[in-house]
């Protein structure tokens, strides 16, 4: 009768001990990730502060028009609070080109130039441009977060992570903002029109 064999103990590989090891001593490729994406990130929200303006000015609907002007506000502090996590790592706060929020901020500004001014669909088409971003700045904030509790900045990943949430609940105000009304009124403007 065959025997249970006693499940086999792991035992970390080369590459995680070598990895746990540079962990500790500072692992300047893994720091310089970091770095880079810290850069990254801080390009996306300047970027925003000065997108954000021409979707508020373009939508249809002061409610939207609000949510984009309290997201606007709250960029601002995202940039102060990026600076304040590069001088906590020693850094310079400088801005690299983030090639993802380039493309997501003129997706956003074609949505614009294609729909109907005053029209309920082009406030669908922000909505969805902004949650395309909301979203790409969540998965950002959340690996920054990640990273930071890996390197053992913890005051890092406690301000990240206050963006993070802040970045989560203005994608579900947007979801609120376009199922409590704006996808319904869209619909209805495109039946008038097919009636006339």
């Amino acid at each position: 009768m065959p025997t249970k064999s006693s499940p086999k103990k792991r035992t970390p590989t080369a590459t995680a001990t070598k990895a746990k090891k540079a962990v500790g001593e500072g692992n300047t490729q893994l720091e310089k990730f970091f770095t880079d994406s810290l850069k990254d990130i801080y390009w996306a929200e300047k970027a925003l502060t000065k997108a954000l303006p021409k979707m508020q000015k373009a939508a249809t609907t002061e409610e939207l028009q609000s949510a984009i002007e309290e997201h606007i506000d709250q960029t601002k502090e995202q940039v102060s609070r990026l600076e304040q996590v590069f001088e906590l790592i020693g850094e310079r706060a400088q801005a690299k080109k983030c090639d993802a929020m380039e493309g997501l901020i003129k997706e956003g500004e074609s949505i614009v130039e294609e729909t109907e001014k005053g029209s309920m669909t082009r406030d669908v088409g922000i909505i969805m441009a902004s949650q395309k971003i909301e979203h790409y700045e969540i998965a950002t904030y959340g690996g920054l977060v990640s990273l930071a509790n890996t390197l053992g900045k913890t005051d890092v990943a406690e301000i990240l992570s206050t963006t993070l949430e802040e970045e989560k609940q203005t994608d579900l105000g947007l979801t609120e903002i376009a199922e409590n009304n704006i996808n319904w009124e869209a619909e209805q403007e495109d039946g008038e029109d097919s009636a006339d």
